[in-house]
């Protein structure tokens, strides 16, 4: 799940409550059945979890680290051997298990924080801008590896950058000025019920643009043609219909009828950060207005 806001909405505050570092001043938060204030140690043992910034002894090599976090965590001595070597290879620090944590890269250390977040193999991961920082490269292996844990994990990411959201989460939930604004899955913010159909069309066999437009505006729902340009011998239309109206199918009749060929037709969906902006504006508008 993506945990969307602004800077300052109370994204980092609400992963701290959620894992029990800081104490809620209302309501509760509950891991599989157990209150993280009132059993804390059992709700605590399924979280593993990411801060912004990772909580690292830089004198420590990265395998003295992870196990004294084994410790911590309370491991059973048979597994850890077998269960550090398996969260090395997956986040590919083998070759780096030996070097002094402050002499890794800033990419290596993130690596570090989330090898510490999966010690103990537990059910939720509560990750906190886990890319802030990190070269394009970097992001990318991140989302890669975020990708593979979803698989075993139940992951909370918490995050400002949309294409974060984008490349890995399958639900979202929206936080403005501390509270929720919106939740859904991401298909649903991307492709909201009640928003226009508006998609690109490419046709030939026109005589003429006004032609090809003319034809294209008498489908029924049709509510708004724009000309975008010519591409070789295609006319390109981006085309707008109205709200919870497909016309795609109508729009080709009509140009079939007219001996003109569609060549290609291209949905244009809502982008995230669309949605995000209209959704903070939104909660923005509707507080001043109180």
């Amino acid at each position: 799940m993506g945990f969307l806001g602004p800077n300052g909405a109370g994204k980092s505050t609400t992963m701290n409550i959620l894992t029990g570092y800081l104490s809620p001043t209302s309501g509760s938060v509950t891991i599989d059945g157990f209150d993280i204030m009132d059993s804390p140690q059992e709700a605590k043992k399924l979280i593993g979890y990411l801060p912004e910034l990772p909580p690292l002894y830089q004198d420590m090599t990265v395998i003295e680290y992870l196990r004294f976090i084994s410790e911590l965590k309370s491991v059973p001595m048979k597994q850890r051997k077998r269960q550090l070597d398996e969260i090395l290879s997956l986040i590919k620090l083998e070759d780096m298990q030996k070097r002094l944590i402050k002499n890794l890269s800033k990419g290596y250390k993130q690596r570090v924080g989330f090898a510490q977040a999966l010690v103990g193999n537990p059910q939720v991961l509560v990750l906190d801008e886990p890319t802030v920082g990190l070269d394009p490269k970097q992001i990318i292996e991140i989302r890669k590896l975020i990708g593979a844990l979803r698989h075993e994990h139940t992951i909370i990411l918490s995050t400002h950058i949309l294409q974060e959201v984008n490349a890995v989460c399958s639900s979202v939930a929206v936080i403005n000025k501390g509270k929720i604004a919106a939740t859904g899955s991401v298909s649903d913010f991307t492709a909201a019920e009640g928003t226009v159909s508006k998609f690109v069309i490419s046709v030939v066999g026109a005589s003429a643009r006004p032609e090809a437009q003319k034809v294209i505006e008498s489908a029924a729902g049709v509510r708004r043609v724009d000309f975008v340009r010519v591409d070789k011998d295609a006319y390109i239309f981006n085309v707008e219909s109205e709200k919870k109206t497909d016309v795609r199918r109508g729009v080709f009749n009509a140009l079939s009828h007219a001996n003109m060929a569609v060549i290609e037709l291209r949905p244009i969906g809502r982008t995230l950060e669309e949605i995000f902006i209209d959704i903070v504006s939104n909660e923005q508008g509707t507080e001043e207005s109180r």
